[in-house]
């Protein structure tokens, strides 16, 4: 099996002490020179200075590709793309377009009253500045706001038909529903390419969780096994074992790329992708 190629996701830090641990994640994780790296957005636009900041480190101090997460949440268009053109004129040209989560307390999304009303009128805005590569975000299992599975892909097909140029899922746990929603997509019409999202299982019951709230499946086999583990003593061994599993599936599948949710600690993925066969390319050189 050729090993795939890879991508990393961080989030901003809301702290001196994260600040480094983004910077330890990022040195420890750029040798294995991944295609891109993205840096998220907080629920409600919460972090939105942070994570400019934070691509402007990267995008500074490193040779890494940097997308940037933007949405549609509390901001007017105007100050949108006014955060889109600071991007491009730094040298950003990479975004990760997404309407976003409600803000804390909300049940639902409400645009702003000036603002895009979902992440199609956002992909199309940035389409017509002709300055980014523009991903988006896909769901294999049902978003907790679909009508229905297919529904997911009627919307994915939307995002695409209006500027984008491929799309990352959300994370799951077994291949096979990858494949189901790749081929259903395939049948949709849509032919531009839907990179996986793979989350590593630092802690099962967290994880558990946050698949809850995002409408991840969660398979009874992974809570017999890791509660197994537990007893053991053996979680960080399962969940490498477990991860390094569904992306040697995906691979062998016709997957050729995998997006890591890492959470800005680096280990987990670093030993997933090391079994996978994706191997330091170079030390990288800090940039004063």
């Amino acid at each position: 099996m050729t090993a795939p190629t890879v991508s990393f996701e961080f989030f901003p830090p809301r702290s001196v002490e994260a600040s480094f641990r983004l910077h330890e994640t990022v040195q420890a994780l750029a040798p294995l020179k991944p295609e891109f790296v993205s840096v998220t957005y907080g629920a409600g636009g919460t972090t939105r200075r942070l994570t400019h900041e934070a691509v402007s480190a990267i995008h500074r101090t490193t040779d890494l590709k940097v997308a940037a997460h933007l949405t549609c949440v509390d901001a007017t268009r105007a100050e949108t793309l006014e955060i889109a053109r600071g991007y491009a004129e730094a040298g950003v040209t990479e975004i990760v377009a997404l309407r976003g989560d409600p803000p804390k307390g909300a049940d639902r999304f409400e645009p702003h009253p000036e603002g895009f009303a979902d992440s199609c009128e956002l992909i199309s805005a940035l389409r017509e500045t002709g300055d980014f590569t523009i991903r988006v975000g896909a769901y294999p299992d049902r978003h907790p706001e679909a009508t229905s599975d297919h529904a997911d892909i009627d919307w994915l097909k939307r995002k695409f038909d209006a500027g984008a140029d491929a799309a990352i899922t959300q994370f799951f746990f077994e291949a096979d529903t990858f494949f189901r929603f790749r081929d259903a997509c395939v049948k949709a019409g849509i032919d531009k390419p839907i990179l996986p999202g793979i989350l590593p299982i630092e802690h099962w019951a967290n994880t558990r969780r946050f698949a809850e709230r995002c409408g991840a499946t969660v398979p009874t086999w992974l809570d017999d096994a890791f509660a197994q583990a537990a007893r053991d003593e053996r979680e960080e061994l399962l969940a490498i074992a477990v991860a390094t599993e569904l992306c040697t599936d995906l691979a062998e599948g016709g997957a050729d790329h995998l997006h890591f949710y890492t959470l800005n600690k680096p280990h987990l993925t670093h030993d997933i992708c090391h079994a996978l066969g994706v191997a330091p390319h170079r030390v990288l050189q800090d940039v004063a």
